[in-house]
């Protein structure tokens, strides 16, 4: 059967429904799945087709409530909740090896969560907290579930196990790549909030890159850029005044068209991932870097495509962690 073409209108239900027998029998980890996030949907549209969907997040009653919502729209899907703070490499190890101990496979890893932009914070292992959610601690999770991963390969018939980094045009707002942004002792003198986030976002595509190289083709890693949506994310106090100030939203809290004309919805959001942890055309892609339910590596900055800069940031990443990741 030929799969259609998928568009920035595409919803991440219609792309899920078209790759369900790509869904079928796998099981899914997913990252940061609060109820009114991308993650959220991606997780409901996965799991009407897939074997099992572990759901994630810091908190275990909005997981619960999350998991209701799930369960709602489809009572026959499997899932499993997982507590995962990835601002601490203590909690990620813990969640790690909860997951290890599955009796099942697994077959996918989407590393969805993220930080909100916000002023300077540190975590409990002296990290800036957007660098420690979205870089440094997917990075632990994703060596640490590797084994798990690898595990899930098969021959007959052949896979070969995904993971998926939610990266974002963010990151190519920035004229290069400055290493210490990322792995550079932490200073509040220095910070500004979307200079992190561009580089951390970079860092996904990069670090997509370097996994589907060092893991000889074992893996399939992919990174993208869900769109411009309005989540659960833009509306966490802490980041309010400074996503007012960029223009992001407005007076009322709500989505600003005046400088941002391209929102889409959470529905719509959902797909680019879902396309990214399934769709078969991709198997001689590993790397790729997609937008809009396609790939797009001509919208890859030069900075996130360079693999010298990729291999120099997994290498300071696997010295801040403590941990080499070998295969």
């Amino acid at each position: 059967m030929s799969l259609p073409e998928f568009s920035s209108s595409t919803t991440g239900e219609e792309a899920a429904d078209a790759l369900a027998a790509e869904i079928q029998g796998k099981n899914v980890l997913i990252t940061g799945t609060s109820v009114g996030g991308i993650g959220f949907e991606t997780a409901r549209v996965i799991a009407k087709h897939a074997n099992l969907v572990v759901i994630t997040g810091y908190s275990a009653e909005r997981l619960k409530v999350a998991e209701d919502a799930i369960k709602k729209d489809f009572p026959s899907a499997n899932i499993r909740s997982l507590v995962l703070d990835l601002s601490s490499l203590a909690a990620i190890r813990k969640a790690a090896a909860e997951v290890n101990s599955y009796s099942e496979p697994l077959h996918v890893l989407i590393n969805n969560a993220a930080a909100p932009i916000a002023p300077f914070e540190l975590t409990v292992d002296n990290l800036e907290r957007q660098t420690a959610t979205d870089h440094i601690g997917p990075f632990l999770f994703t060596k640490l579930l590797a084994p798990k991963l690898l595990a899930s390969a098969s021959a007959s018939p052949s896979y070969t196990p995904r993971v998926v980094f939610l990266s974002s045009t963010g990151h190519a707002f920035i004229p290069g790549f400055d290493l210490s942004q990322v792995v550079g002792k932490p200073d509040a003198a220095t910070y500004h909030p979307f200079n992190v986030y561009s580089h951390v976002k970079a860092a996904n595509v990069l670090m997509a890159i370097e996994l589907s190289k060092r893991s000889g083709g074992k893996i399939k890693a992919y990174s993208l850029c869900p769109g411009l949506i309005f989540t659960n994310i833009h509306q966490k106090e802490q980041s309010i005044e400074i996503m007012q100030a960029a223009g992001f939203i407005d007076g009322d809290k709500k989505p600003s068209t005046e400088k941002f004309d391209v929102w889409k919805s959470i529905p719509q959001g959902a797909t680019t991932t879902v396309v990214a942890a399934f769709d078969p055309r991709l198997n001689d892609h590993a790397g790729a870097y997609l937008s809009n339910g396609a790939e797009a590596n001509k919208e890859r900055a030069a900075h996130s495509s360079d693999p010298a800069t990729a291999e120099k940031l997994w290498t300071a990443t696997e010295e801040i962690v403590g941990e080499k990741f070998t295969f």
